[in-house]
């Protein structure tokens, strides 16, 4: 069964017009779990990863996950003031404001090799954020990773246009 049937649709959320992908229903299914950790670690194979960065909240889960896999370290990218420690962070647009990521200052040391992880890219506004931050701290970008690409919303196009390689397991259309 694909990868793209296990994951449940909820229309108008959080608003009228966007489909909602809930990868939820993905990860309570252990057969599909395993199916996508492999398949998130299998392209870094043989690849130096030092740390796995899962961005908040279920780039955590799967972040982990693939960190174990490729016997790498794990760095949380959190969300403004959740981190207990001494962060660095880095600013991105909303369609209304703007948010803000973070890292502890200790937690990538220069020069390492950083995968970044996450569910699902749209805009692409927080994986380019969390690019940004692994950049100012001297990790060196080897690819971005996700279950779930929404090409329309262009994120994934601003991601290669940047020179960052998107791994994504399937695609929907639309928002």
């Amino acid at each position: 069964m694909p990868i793209k049937s296990r994951i449940r649709t909820i229309p108008d959320y959080p608003k009228p017009g966007v489909q909602f992908r809930d990868i939820t229903t993905l990860l309570q299914d252990p057969v599909g779990l395993r199916i996508v950790v492999d398949r998130l670690c299998e392209p870094f194979k043989g690849v130096r990863v030092d740390k796995v960065a899962g961005i908040e909240a279920r780039g955590f889960i799967l972040g982990g996950a693939v960190a174990h896999q490729l016997e790498s370290g794990f760095v949380p990218v959190r969300k403004k003031g959740r981190l207990p420690w001494t962060t660095i962070g880095q600013d991105y647009a909303l369609e209304y404001g703007t948010d803000r990521v973070e890292i502890h200052t200790d937690a990538i040391l220069e020069g390492e090799a950083i995968l970044v992880v996450d569910d699902l890219v749209a805009t692409g506004g927080t994986a380019a954020a969390t690019i940004d931050l692994i950049s100012q701290v001297g990790g060196e970008i080897v690819g971005c990773s996700c279950i779930v690409d929404l090409p329309d919303l262009g994120g994934s196009r601003a991601l290669r246009e940047r020179g960052i390689e998107l791994r994504a397991l399937c695609e929907f259309e639309g928002e």
